[in-house]
């Protein structure tokens, strides 16, 4: 099966790098399927879910958004952050989305509205992508 190069960075480091089968990103307008081959495209993307596909198993990130561009067969994502799923601490990400939805009860100017509304979007999708993890790590039922 042909694969694509993917790299994804952000100001602090390099997130991932390695050559992938799929990458599904969170484009502007939904998501994003891209596979080896794919027509150029520069696009933003939001704050949202990156799932990677390589040789049947899938990787799952947090993105807070940034831009993906799409060239020959190389895909790279500069993302404003990134983080894996084994790196997300579930317990902070929980606190943390408390903490937004307090503020957003609390009636609070449209600027911390905005604020604690973006907040609330970063942790969940955090809680999504390690959840995602969790599950996969269960081993399956028996009866």
């Amino acid at each position: 099966m042909a694969t694509m190069y993917l790299e994804i960075t952000t100001a602090e480091r390099r997130t991932f790098a390695d050559e992938v089968d799929v990458l599904v990103a969170p484009g502007l307008d939904g998501e994003l399927s891209i596979l080896p081959n794919h027509a150029p495209l520069m696009t933003a993307l939001q704050p949202g879910e990156i799932t990677i596909r390589k040789d049947g198993e899938e990787t799952y990130l947090a993105v807070t958004g940034g831009f993906l561009e799409v060239m020959g067969n190389q895909v790279t994502i500069l993302a404003d952050a990134a983080e894996p799923s084994e790196e997300i601490d579930e317990e902070r990400a929980r606190k943390a989305m408390e903490q937004a939805q307090a503020l957003i009860e609390s009636r609070v100017s449209d600027q911390e509205l905005g604020q604690a509304l973006a907040a609330v979007q970063r942790a969940a999708t955090r809680l999504r992508v390690a959840r995602r993890r969790r599950s996969r790590e269960r081993p399956p039922s028996q009866g």
